[in-house]
């Protein structure tokens, strides 16, 4: 479906941003795109690809303008743009509305005014009963784009995929925790008891694939993840550096953090389509005319459970190490060196 295509890639030098162009330069597509704020890390990526097929646009999803001009000519669109760093949004929560929500209201109108084809957008477990400003505008942001896909043009699609913590991505805490180690220090943990997803980079491109050749209007697609323990998560990178008494310092719960994240509502798995490796949340399509459907409830909603980190395949710190394995860095680590991962 990609061969001859052109692919837009917005916040394309973020670590999904990477991820999936690495993917797509071994398909025969014929041009990437690649738009971002970041010059320097433009700069970087052109070096080390060297590849013709890419293009980079320097501009901000803010900015309608300049998002227009990039998207002529475009077919597939994989929004990646965003704020999503939790202390950073809980700060500053307006600078999250404005990339987060309007940015990707900006990024829908040009795909629209522009012809693209096909739209997949990028969205956090934080989404589903957020409790911090990153997951209400990340909420907010996926309620876009269900509108916007309600009345598009025949032919297009625009739809979401919606991701837990994905292992080593920037700002993620495995990166952290190997360079406190590296560096002498105490391994900072909030509450070891916490629970999170855990995928790879890889599992999020497979996704994106999966949302691109599958979606329908407003669909949201979530893939199974197992889950583990922070405190595991510990274990198995100290393990796999063989530093298994290295200082661990419990800080408490930071402001804005679950002890659990949820990938699906309870009202979502009510209508979730469940297709093996994934679950695909179809939109709520009713109209403004939406007292007819209230003149009964759903009584088996009652018997539902959301889908969440405590509730998935848990993770021993044995399966964690499995997990671990299929990082780079991890695997270079496990053999006795010492490896800073990137952007840390």
């Amino acid at each position: 479906m990609f061969k001859n295509k052109t692919l837009l890639i917005t916040g394309g030098t973020g670590s999904f941003g990477n991820a999936v162009l690495r993917r797509f330069l071994k398909s025969d597509v014929s041009e990437i795109r690649i738009l971002s704020r970041d010059e320097k890390k433009q700069d970087d990526m052109r070096k080390h690809f060297n590849s013709d097929k890419l293009k980079f646009y320097i501009g901000d999803v803010r900015d309608y303008q300049s998002i227009s001009n990039v998207m002529r000519g475009v077919d597939y669109v994989f929004h990646a743009a965003a704020l999503k760093q939790v202390p950073s949004c809980e700060f500053y929560p307006l600078e999250a509305v404005k990339t987060n929500v309007i940015g990707t209201e900006n990024v829908l109108e040009a795909a629209i005014a522009h012809g693209v084809s096909n739209v997949v957008c990028l969205s956090t477990d934080k989404a589903v009963y957020p409790i911090n400003a990153m997951g209400t505008s990340k909420a907010m942001m996926e309620k876009v784009i269900v509108a916007k896909s309600r009345n598009v043009p025949k032919g297009m699609t625009i739809c979401t995929t919606r991701y837990g913590n994905v292992m080593a991505s920037r700002g993620s805490v495995i990166p952290l925790f190997v360079r406190q180690v590296i560096d002498g220090q105490s391994i900072t943990l909030t509450d070891p008891k916490m629970t999170r997803f855990m995928m790879t980079l890889d599992d999020a491109v497979d996704l994106v694939l999966h949302a691109f050749k599958h979606g329908t209007n407003g669909d949201i697609f979530v893939q199974k993840a197992p889950a583990a323990t922070i405190e595991v998560l510990t274990e198995a990178i100290l393990g796999l550096m063989k530093k298994t008494d290295h200082p661990v310092n419990v800080i408490g719960t930071r402001h804005g953090e679950k002890l659990y994240e949820a990938l699906c509502s309870r009202e979502e798995m009510f209508i979730a389509d469940d297709q093996g490796q994934y679950y695909r949340i179809p939109a709520d399509n009713r109209d403004l005319n939406y007292a007819k459907y209230f003149e009964e409830g759903e009584k088996d909603l009652s018997n539902v459970e959301d889908y969440n980190s405590h509730n998935t395949k848990r993770l021993d710190v044995s399966g964690m190490k499995d997990l671990l394995l299929k990082l780079d860095f991890m695997k270079e680590i496990s053999k006795g060196n010492l490896v800073v991962p990137e952007g840390v």
